[in-house]
């Protein structure tokens, strides 16, 4: 960095001085938004994340971590990265269909029955869901550069056990926006209620809603359980999210910086995922122990949700897009 010595130097001369300046020598101080709680393994690759990018760009970007729904919801995050007011966000593209319905492809049900299936439908950069993802948000002034496990989706309530697909009648569910998972459950019979995430713990706590949908993961860190006592293992969805930066920032980097926040990213969703898978066993047995009893649904029953789920596809094209539809098909061998 060039430094100026003589005090006589003029105001037009320093302004040269600093134009000269490389962009790449500018400190940059980013904000990175999450909804997810202070500790989950999504808390804690976003932390990784952030220290990884200072240490790797040697200081030159410094990102400030801010959890929980500090700066809004998911929508709120997209919103401020659109519009430059945000650098980064660890988000749900699931609920930022507000913005671009296409954003939930990922939640049409039962896309995959298990981790392996997930690993090579979901996390493969060039198959349907991610390219859809990543075109759509870009669309929307995102970038999109790493994607990370939330986790199969489950049903929660305060009314009865869900241990069959009847059991489902009725159901006041809080659901995010999307037309998958509200599909889904209005074909089970149950009502659904469209709300933000940040809203959903009070909502619950005063029965404002009987349940709602998010898996071990988001329901034990959140501390949604409190106010659930029956909890059913459904794994209606497969939920994935986006490690995303604004794009008008994004393109302001320069290479080597971009480089380094993309190898950085690859840590650690690669890290998160592991993480998350290890610790699903002991959310779901900390969600016991605070009293709610956890249903895994027999193959029969499941086989019911999972009819009713696919049957679904075709009734969503619309949504979706016949082709997408078709190619999501063909990955998952339907």
């Amino acid at each position: 960095m060039t430094i100026i010595r003589n005090t006589s130097v003029s105001i037009l001369a320093l302004g040269a001085v600093l134009a000269a300046v490389p962009a790449q020598a500018q400190e940059v101080r980013a904000r990175l938004g999450h909804v997810f709680a202070i500790g989950s393994p999504v808390d804690r690759a976003s932390e990784n994340f952030a220290t990884c990018v200072g240490e790797r760009t040697d200081g030159a970007i410094e990102i400030t971590v801010f959890p929980n729904s500090q700066l809004g919801g998911d929508e709120a995050l997209g919103r401020d990265l659109s519009r430059g007011g945000l650098e980064f966000a660890f988000l749900n593209p699931g609920s930022l269909t507000g913005l671009d319905p296409l954003m939930d492809i990922h939640y049409l049900p039962y896309i995959v029955s298990s981790f392996e299936e997930a690993d090579k439908v979901f996390y493969n950069p060039d198959g349907i869901l991610q390219t859809t993802l990543r075109e759509t948000m870009a669309d929307r002034g995102m970038h999109a550069f790493g994607f990370f496990e939330l986790e199969f989706r489950a049903v929660t309530n305060s009314v009865r056990p869900v241990e069959t697909l009847d059991d489902m009648q009725g159901l006041k569910l809080r659901v995010p926006g999307s037309a998958s998972i509200r599909g889904f459950f209005d074909a089970t019979g149950a009502q659904t209620v469209t709300m933000p995430f940040p809203e959903l713990f009070v909502a619950l706590q005063q029965g404002t809603v009987d349940g709602q949908d998010n898996g071990a993961s988001i329901t034990y860190n959140s501390r949604l359980f409190e106010a659930q006592p029956h909890m059913t293992l459904t794994n209606h969805v497969y939920a994935m999210g986006a490690v995303t930066a604004g794009q008008r920032f994004w393109d302001g980097l320069p290479e080597a910086q971009k480089t380094a926040i993309q190898q950085c990213s690859d840590e650690a969703t690669a890290q998160q995922i592991k993480d998350n898978r290890a610790l699903n066993g002991e959310f779901l047995a900390n969600i016991e122990e605070g009293g709610t009893a956890v249903v895994t649904l027999s193959d029969a029953e499941m086989a019911r949700f999972v009819e009713v789920g696919r049957s679904l596809w075709s009734e969503l094209e619309d949504v979706y897009g016949a082709e997408r539809i078709e190619a999501l098909r063909a990955e998952v061998g339907q």
